[in-house]
């Protein structure tokens, strides 16, 4: 590694270098670190009052080698410490310092973080006063031959592409805004071809997946599931879910993740029964980002 350098990249600038980095790490390991490049796109879907707020990396003659992402969700901000998988504990207080840092003299107060229980960013929040909330993920992975095969689908109901749904709106827009298709079109890893929506007999959008590949680390994600209320225990969702996993598979893809809440169980209880190992659960952390919180 050569000399490291920091360096402030904003908009679609950010998410690209984002990409790089977390491709690196997925070439240094199959599994360490709790987001995929995917992730970070699938957050580009709609315009943020974070687009253009100077994300903090640091480059060697390599690329992107560590960052700290803030993410506008609603009134809250995410930020998300990003590290190489050999990087020790000195390597991670000095990230997340700088990343609070940074992050307090750009006019953010307060910030919520994902860590991995026991794991060098984790102990860098405590060592900033940081306490586990509640909350937290659980992060799932399947690989390519434990695949299985698809499932039926229930009468009345037909499976699409979004390559064969052009002509309408994109079904995203109710949750993600009218920009979300081109947002996701600007990013480097998403395929109309692997946007699926389950339809009805009247043609309506009741069930939707979005099955991300990336070639670079053959590495598969699935973000978002969702299947309507009035549409759910139908086998809709192990039928998307299956008919994605598949096309995954297809393309290259040796192992696939997902992420589910704990208090979610019957989004547990399908992956689960479809062959996800869960790995890990992550925890939750919150406070201020100029001082111990209180």
């Amino acid at each position: 590694m050569g000399a490291v350098v920091e360096r402030h990249l904003s908009g679609i600038h950010a998410v690209r270098a984002t990409t790089q980095l977390l491709q690196r790490n997925r070439a240094m390991h199959p599994t360490a670190g709790m987001h995929e490049a995917a992730d970070f796109q699938w957050w580009w879907r709609s315009p943020r009052r974070t687009d253009e707020y100077p994300q903090l990396f640091w480059f060697d003659d390599g690329g992107p080698v560590a960052a700290v992402i803030a993410t506008a969700w609603g009134d809250a901000t995410a930020l998300d410490p990003l590290l190489l998988p050999d990087d020790d504990d000195d390597r991670a207080e000095s990230v997340v310092g700088r990343g609070l840092e940074h992050a307090a003299a750009n006019g953010i107060e307060h910030v919520e973080l994902e860590a991995v229980p026991d794991g060098p960013v984790e102990r860098a929040l405590l060592r900033n006063g940081f306490t586990p909330g509640d909350g937290g993920y659980v992060e799932g992975w399947i690989d390519a031959a434990a695949v299985p095969a698809v499932s039926p689908i229930a009468d009345g109901y037909s499976l699409q592409r979004r390559t064969d749904r052009t002509d309408r709106p994109h079904h995203y827009i109710r949750r993600s805004g009218a920009d979300v298709e081109a947002r996701l079109l600007q990013t480097s890893l998403y395929s109309p071809d692997r946007d699926l929506l389950v339809e009805d007999d009247e043609g309506d959008a009741v069930a939707s997946g979005l099955f991300w590949f990336d070639p670079v680390t053959r590495t598969g994600l699935v973000e978002p599931m969702r299947t309507e209320d009035d549409h759910q225990r139908k086998g809709l969702a192990r039928h998307l879910l299956t008919s994605g996993l598949a096309l995954l598979v297809g393309a290259g893809a040796e192992r696939v993740k997902i992420c589910w809440s704990p208090d979610n169980p019957p989004a547990a209880n399908l992956y689960l029964d479809v062959g996800f190992v869960p790995d890990r659960r992550t925890r939750m952390f919150a406070g201020p980002t100029g001082g111990v919180p209180g």
